[in-house]
């Protein structure tokens, strides 16, 4: 299936084969969908890159929005990978996408500037229950992190940076709906969810997320899940730790 998604979703496919078989060693890859979205990627994000656009991990428990002109909001956004997957695969779709750790943010900013005609917008800020500063933790040695966290860890450093909320993300943005709200926050998202009003949970149609365990008694997937489920959304999850959930 990955190599099928490979296909589908890439022009040019034959590169990461031409990576994977020593035949080429660009650095970073340059990857071109059949829409016509460009994904650079360094080689410390191929697994990234090969998990969104491969695995194609944050679809696989629901369907794409089909409205016209999708509102997309990406938060823990990365290197933008998954916003550029969602402009790819949606036609017309807007994009905005949050991201607070400055060397991700870079390359964020980076892929959306090699795609000018995209309605794509990036913010460097985290997403939290409440707007205003919180306290990340993230390993300084690594070029590109994909694990900064609310939760304190060991041989790490911490970095204060502004966020947002979900309530203010929607006014803005003046948005009066979210089509697909993808969440990859480190533990934030229940911070971010219990917290949201309901009346702008009750207009986010579609939800993927990547749950991790938190400290409380109610940050983790079964729990989230069942407030979800309280709120009016379907839900399905997978023991890894993804959850969807979709407006009934």
């Amino acid at each position: 299936m990955r190599y099928l998604n490979l296909l589908k979703n890439l022009s040019n496919w034959w590169l990461y084969l031409a990576v994977k078989f020593g035949l080429r060693s660009d650095d970073p890859l340059t990857f071109h969908t059949r829409s016509g979205v460009v994904v650079e990627v360094p080689r410390r994000l191929l697994q990234t890159f090969k998990e969104i656009f491969m695995a194609e991990c944050y679809c696989q428990g629901m369907s794409l929005p089909a409205a016209d002109n999708p509102v997309v909001i990406d938060i823990g956004a990365n290197a933008g990978y998954f916003t550029l997957f969602a402009l790819s695969r949606l036609p017309g779709a807007r994009t905005f996408s949050y991201e607070p750790i400055p060397v991700n943010f870079n390359q964020l900013k980076r892929n959306l500037d090699l795609n000018p005609g995209q309605s794509a917008h990036c913010f460097q800020m985290a997403v939290a229950g409440e707007p205003g500063t919180l306290t990340l933790s993230y390993d300084p040695r690594d070029k590109f992190t994909t694990s900064a966290t609310i939760n304190p860890q060991a041989n790490t450093t911490t970095i204060s940076v502004r966020c947002t909320s979900l309530a203010e993300i929607f006014r803005d943005n003046h948005l009066d709906r979210c089509d697909l709200l993808k969440m990859d926050c480190e533990g934030a998202e229940y911070d971010i969810l219990y917290n949201c009003p309901r009346e702008i949970l009750a207009r986010i149609r579609n939800m993927a997320m990547e749950v991790h365990a938190g400290t409380k008694p109610e940050q983790n997937i079964e729990s989230l899940e069942a407030y979800l489920r309280q709120n009016g959304f379907a839900t399905r999850r997978r023991p890894v730790g993804m959850l969807w959930a979709w407006l009934r």
